[in-house]
């Protein structure tokens, strides 16, 4: 509860769904990212997190195969936690990690999408592989039981809850904002607010991925 108390009260009301606004379209949600000033990160890879972030877990993809927080071709990784029809922040954040991992293999880094679901009810093994392929062929989807996925949430202090039920689209959620750069081995590595633009990102991850190499 110490660890949980202290990432909220850095991060914000942004721990929650973009800052508590559950937007109506992808459109808003990108709308809304624009006039969103850029808050400061640091570019350097030397600053450690000031609160504890991630550990150890065991979730199904959409294969159907057991995986780990560390990524099994020893690639770093951008890590979100969200839902496949979700037409808020997810419409922002899956897109922009999709950007990053394909800006990032043309500079020699091989990176890693994956997306724990808030939503297992609906994205299940069957599913869900297919909703995130829309946004990148190398999506990695992460499902389970609920009694699997709760300790997951709990480390990477995410919380969750319906807001309100869409007639056309079920149960909508606000959840966790942030993006986890994490390493090969499921370290997390820094926070990407998801209103950063591509090239911050890029250049984010850069910092940390030549440090990484020794460079």
């Amino acid at each position: 509860m110490i660890r949980r108390a202290l990432v909220l009260s850095l991060v914000g009301t942004s721990a929650f769904a973009h800052n508590g606004v559950v937007h109506k379209s992808p459109a808003e949600a990108r709308a809304h990212r624009a006039q969103t000033s850029t808050p400061s990160l640091p570019s350097g890879a030397d600053i450690p997190l000031p609160f504890d972030l991630g550990g150890s877990f065991t979730l199904t993809d959409q294969n159907g195969v057991p995986r780990s927080e560390a990524d099994p071709k020893g690639r770093m990784q951008l890590l979100f936690f969200g839902y496949a029809n979700c037409q808020a922040i997810c419409s922002v954040a899956l897109p922009l990690m999709a950007e990053a991992t394909d800006a990032l293999a043309a500079q020699g880094v091989d990176m890693q999408p994956v997306m724990v679901t808030v939503d297992p009810e609906r994205d299940t093994v069957e599913t869900i592989g297919p909703a995130l392929a829309k946004h990148h062929s190398d999506f990695v989807g992460l499902t389970g039981a609920p009694e699997e996925l709760a300790p997951v949430y709990d480390l990477f202090s995410v919380a969750h809850e319906i807001v309100f039920e869409d007639p056309e689209l079920g149960p909508v959620y606000a959840h966790g904002s942030h993006i986890y750069l994490m390493d090969d081995k499921g370290a997390v590595l820094t926070l990407l607010p998801p209103i950063l633009s591509g090239d911050r990102v890029i250049e984010i991850v850069m910092s940390y991925a030549k440090k990484a190499a020794g460079s």
